[in-house]
């Protein structure tokens, strides 16, 4: 190489980095996180649950059905972190002994480094229910179906989900999935059903990157 001829430069501006993501919640919602302090906010979401009830609530009522929540909860993050999730949200009300009706998982996921835009286009080909959408700046897919019972996997009802799949801005080959389920009232196509699905679609429309600082 000759040291006295300048060399090219690329015109192109580098792309950020996304270090991290942000939504906002509807009221009563909260969030688990799966790496840290799952443990505290796992109390704090049965905390919150059980406050409503009244005050003279005897305790031999109220214990077996505080530990049955606790069990769900730590079943459904074990599940979650098996899934590659990092935040698990969902609705923290009264709950006596009725199962939750919603929630979704935020997760990250390893797709090669193939330009995301042919990755999304494989996907969208692949699957009908797959629909481009634009989060934020990031071109990714949306799906919405009816998942079956699956009791191998302790999954005993059916249930509508809303799916999210987006590419992580500035880091190849990295996107994130979240995933949203609901058992409705009693049935995926039921309108209590539709209209958590309709909810959590406008969760996803606050859905915001979190930058690198340069």
């Amino acid at each position: 190489m000759n040291p006295s001829r300048p060399q090219s430069q690329s015109l192109l501006p580098p792309v950020r980095a996304a270090t991290g993501y942000s939504v906002v919640l509807p009221p009563g919602w909260r969030k688990i996180p799966l790496r840290t302090g799952t443990e505290k906010a796992i109390r704090a979401v049965v905390r919150e649950a059980f406050t409503r009830l009244p005050r003279d609530a005897p305790p031999d009522k109220v214990g077996p059905h505080r530990l049955q929540l606790e069990r769900t909860l730590t079943r459904m993050v074990r599940d979650a972190r098996g899934k590659g999730g990092i935040d698990l949200y969902l609705p923290a009300g009264p709950v006596y002994g009725a199962p939750l009706a919603a929630s979704f998982i935020v997760s990250e996921l390893s797709l090669g480094p193939a330009d995301p835009a042919s990755i999304a286009a494989m996907l969208e080909a692949e699957d009908d229910a797959m629909k481009a959408v634009t989060m934020d700046g990031a071109d990714g897919l949306r799906a919405e179906r009816t998942a079956a019972p699956a009791p191998e996997h302790d999954v005993d009802f059916a249930s509508r989900r809303v799916d999210y799949v987006l590419p992580v801005p500035g880091r190849g080959g990295r996107w994130l999935a979240v995933a949203f389920s609901t058992l409705g009232g009693g049935s995926p196509e039921d309108d209590i059903a539709i209209l958590l699905a309709e909810l959590f679609d406008a969760v996803m429309s606050t859905f915001r990157w979190g930058w690198e600082q340069r």
